[in-house]
């Protein structure tokens, strides 16, 4: 299959000019799924991506949900071959473009400009996650092109709800379970250590988000006349807040480090030798200074060690002037990023253990749930890991690094539970290609060369043996 890979290679190579005009050409639907003034543009977009995958040779159809359809492909690959069938997973919709007076070019019209990596594209959904989708479909492109046929068989799903929340995705992988059964699933939402060095992202933390409010008098009250005879509500949320941490930054809840373990050395090693800039990277959140857990820079306590956060806090009046009052109640949201093996529920029980072990005598508290997601962690020696990653080393000429996010990406989640995929994310975004900002940007560099990894990583995996 060596020689039919470098015809596909090449073949991904010529035709990168024409990629480029296809790409542009799905920018320009303005995939916005969060505002319903953009639906009929979010199925434009579905429907755009269903056809594209039919010229391939998929059995490609454009399923309605309750609320933005899903594309769903199927290609059975080629016959009489045995191979691990892959599920590619992207999503077609993108984040709003406000505030639109910061953007340099109209964000639906793409453009492309001069960067130090050579040329970019610039628009919505530039990078998250059009143009790593089509770094996939351009790599099935090329391989229809050459062999009739992806290597392997391939199943491809596409989601138009990631950017407001994937309310109907797990409902929707549910109910076609059997249509999305594969063997390894693939992933392009994510990045590369810089542009010349791969990366595959083996750890994503899981997340428990909470909302707390804790209630006292039955109305505000005048702090002339009560103050100092009741207990504030805001005070006491703020100690209970406070009593989250130690003051070395270690968190405070019982039991919440009891199943985090070591990075294991060959990824220890790896991220030694990375080069991390701590200064630089705070300097870009504007802070000289940083802070967390002792014995861990800066990224890996956002990589690999777990955190609780107050994301929020409200209470009593905070307009303009004076209004001396002591409130009611008072309200934090509260996040805690969760590393492999914690699990979602036993910490939010801790939580809020922890937290009602602190309520004021004759005051009550309430707490929202607001999404448990679970930390994934690819197995260490996964066959698919390492063929993944001789793949990236054949077109980069370096090997790929295996990092971490301290983000969470639920779908990552939903295909371990529901379908028992192991997930390779692999993606190709840079950490200035101003993700969520205007002017979003992905590098051409990694487009072209994000194409032609997803043909080796086809090329690779269609050489095991499910």
């Amino acid at each position: 299959m060596q020689s039919t890979l470098q015809s596909v290679l090449a073949k991904t190579e010529a035709d990168s000019p024409n990629a480029i005009e296809r790409l542009k050409e799905f920018l320009r639907i303005p995939t916005v799924s969060t505002d319903p003034a953009f639906a009929k543009e979010v199925q434009r977009g579905g429907a755009w991506a269903v056809e594209q995958l039919r010229q391939l040779g998929f059995d490609s159809q454009l399923i309605q949900t309750a609320g933005h359809p899903m594309v769903l492909a199927t290609h059975a690959g080629p016959k009489g071959v045995h191979a691990p069938r892959v599920l590619f997973y992207g999503h077609y919709d993108v984040q709003p473009a406000d505030p639109l007076e910061l953007w340099e070019s109209p964000p639906f019209e793409p453009v492309i400009v001069k960067g130090p990596h050579g040329d970019r594209i610039v628009a919505r959904g530039a990078v998250d996650d059009k143009g790593q989708v089509m770094t996939f479909l351009e790599a099935l492109r090329a391989w229809h092109a050459c062999a009739g046929t992806p290597p392997c068989p391939v199943t491809v799903m596409l989601e138009g709800e990631e950017e407001c929340g994937s309310a109907n995705l797990e409902p929707f992988m549910e109910a076609h379970r059997d249509q999305l059964a594969a063997d390894v699933a693939i992933v392009s939402d994510t990045g590369m250590w810089d542009v010349d060095h791969p990366a595959i992202t083996t750890m994503l933390r899981g997340l428990v988000y909470v909302e707390v409010t804790l209630s006292g008098p039955s109305h505000d009250l005048h702090s002339g006349l009560y103050g100092g005879s009741i207990v504030n509500p805001i005070n006491a949320l703020a100690r209970m807040i406070a009593s989250l941490h130690e003051p070395d930054g270690r968190v405070a809840i019982e039991g919440f480090y009891k199943r985090v373990r070591k990075l294991p050395e060959k990824v220890q090693a790896q991220w030694d030798h990375l080069g991390f800039d701590e200064t630089a990277f705070l300097a870009a959140a504007g802070v000289t200074n940083g802070f967390g857990e002792p014995g861990f820079n800066a990224m890996e306590r956002t990589w690999c060690r777990p955190t609780c956060d107050c994301n929020g806090i409200k209470g009593g009046y905070i307009g303009e002037g004076a209004k001396t009052v002591i409130a009611s109640k008072a309200t934090t949201k509260i996040s805690c990023r969760l590393v492999a093996d914690m699990q979602p529920q036993e910490v939010y029980d801790q939580l809020e253990s922890h937290l009602r072990a602190r309520i004021p005598a004759g005051y009550t508290m309430q707490i929202k749930d607001f999404g448990r997601n679970p930390p994934i962690r690819v197995a260490d020696e996964s066959p698919y890991l390492t063929a993944t990653e001789k793949a990236l080393e054949l077109v980069y000429g370096v090997g790929p690094v295996r990092i971490a996010t301290g983000g969470s990406i639920p779908a990552v989640g939903s295909i371990q539970r529901i379908l028992g995929l192991e997930s390779l994310m692999v993606g190709f975004g840079l950490d200035d290609d101003r993700v969520h900002s205007p002017n979003e940007k992905f590098e051409l560099t990694c487009f072209r060369r994000g194409s032609l990894s997803h043909a080796a990583i086809l090329d690779h995996l269609a050489q095991l043996r499910p």
